[in-house]
């Protein structure tokens, strides 16, 4: 126990030591980015090799603008290492010389968690992209940085399983592991702090560590601390996530996905708590009001009634999930709802859930040139 403690001291020690740009907005804005040195781009190159370095503007402002209202701030260099092994040796590099570095997936995050506000080095992982291991009878995976949700569920596909989390964008896993994504099905299967097992990761001075354990896949652990649940959420502040180990499910048979409005918001809240009261295993309940709706019937070229609405999807057998159905049907009803308008077959709930996901963008189209903030709001079920 006492080496973990002093790793974990060591550990944060070391990365307010590599964080310590990370003050108040008002002194990022003030002070002005130092350039990376000549000495540490040669390094930089011998240990990536020289066609996995760029400086090149173009590359440097794709990488400084995620999804969010901030503007750019690049780095100084964009590196694309291979390997664990490269990550490590880059990362040791930058912190002789006392340069930031920030972590790359595929710059689909919300909070402008990728802006070099004190320049540095971006680390790109996109080419770290194998499926290390699947063990379909254990219902886990370990996957690189550069892999995706979709592509992992592609992989997925012939052996009945898959990973649930779905934010929307095709984001990376183990950026949304850094960012604790969640998604539409968290209802149902929780978000990423409760479907990652283990993670590796490469601190600020390019040591090596895997949170629970090397080659660890448990589904469970009692022993010392959760330095898993410690990195899962931490925005790349304190190291960056090389493999992540993620908890599969088995694909449902059944799948439907319904439709349903309501004369106000509160009918609808009412519902929904109603519903999780009930314990009903819905895979997805989601909320639109009615502007909201009206603008995803204008961008997903939609038809739907434009009035408070809930989006579910249900999960099971064919049998489960005719009976959840129904009990929601209920609910619905005694909350003044419509009937179900269903989406049961894979085009159709896709085209639904679509919509969804593109609420963001629908939202800034009904203002063209606008720019959005986006930010998440979460409360108890009985201040809804």
């Amino acid at each position: 126990m006492l080496t973990v403690s002093k790793l974990v001291r060591s550990t944060l020690r070391q990365n307010v030591a590599a964080f310590d740009s990370l003050g108040s907005l008002k002194r990022f804005q003030h002070t002005a980015p130092r350039e990376a040195p000549v000495a540490l781009l040669e390094s930089l190159r011998s240990a990536v090799g020289e066609g996995n370095v760029s400086t090149a503007e173009a590359v440097r402002e794709h990488h400084a603008k995620d999804e969010s209202y901030f503007d750019c701030h690049m780095a100084d260099a964009v590196v694309f290492p291979e390997t664990t092994e490269q990550v490590s040796q880059c990362a040791k590099l930058c912190s002789q010389h006392r340069v930031p570095i920030i972590p790359y997936g595929t710059g689909t995050g919300l909070e402008g968690g990728i802006n070099a506000l004190k320049g540095g080095v971006c680390f790109d992982l996109s080419k770290m992209d194998e499926i290390v291991e699947v063990h379909a009878e254990d219902f886990d995976c370990t996957v690189q940085p550069g892999v995706t949700r979709k592509a992992l569920n592609s992989f997925l596909r012939d052996t009945g399983l898959w990973f649930p989390v779905d934010p929307g964008a095709d984001a990376s896993l183990c950026g949304m592991a850094a960012t604790s994504a969640s998604g539409t099905n968290a209802v149902r299967y929780g978000t990423m702090r409760e479907n990652v097992m283990n993670l590796e990761v490469v601190l600020a001075d390019g040591t090596v560590i895997h949170t629970a354990g090397k080659g660890m896949r448990a589904k469970k652990t009692s022993a010392g601390y959760n330095l898993t649940n410690l990195f899962v959420g931490s925005e790349g502040t304190l190291g960056i996530i090389t493999q992540a180990t993620l908890r599969l499910y088995g694909i449902p048979e059944a799948m439907v996905s319904a439709v349903c409005h309501f004369p106000s918001v509160q009918a609808a809240v009412d519902t929904t708590v109603m519903v999780l009261q009930s314990g009903i295993p819905v895979a997805r309940i989601e909320f639109l009001d009615e502007v909201q709706m009206m603008a995803c019937n204008k961008f997903s070229n939609l038809d739907y009634q434009e009035k408070p609405t809930l989006f579910f999807e249900f999960h099971g057998s064919e049998k489960n999930v005719e009976d959840q159905a129904q009990t929601v049907g209920e609910i619905v009803t005694m909350n003044e709802g419509s009937d179900f308008i269903w989406a049961k077959d894979a085009e159709e709930r896709n085209k639904l859930w679509n919509a969804r996901h593109n609420a963001w963008y629908a939202a800034k189209a009904l203002r063209p040139g606008c720019r959005a903030i986006s930010t998440d709001v979460c409360v108890p079920i009985s201040k809804l």
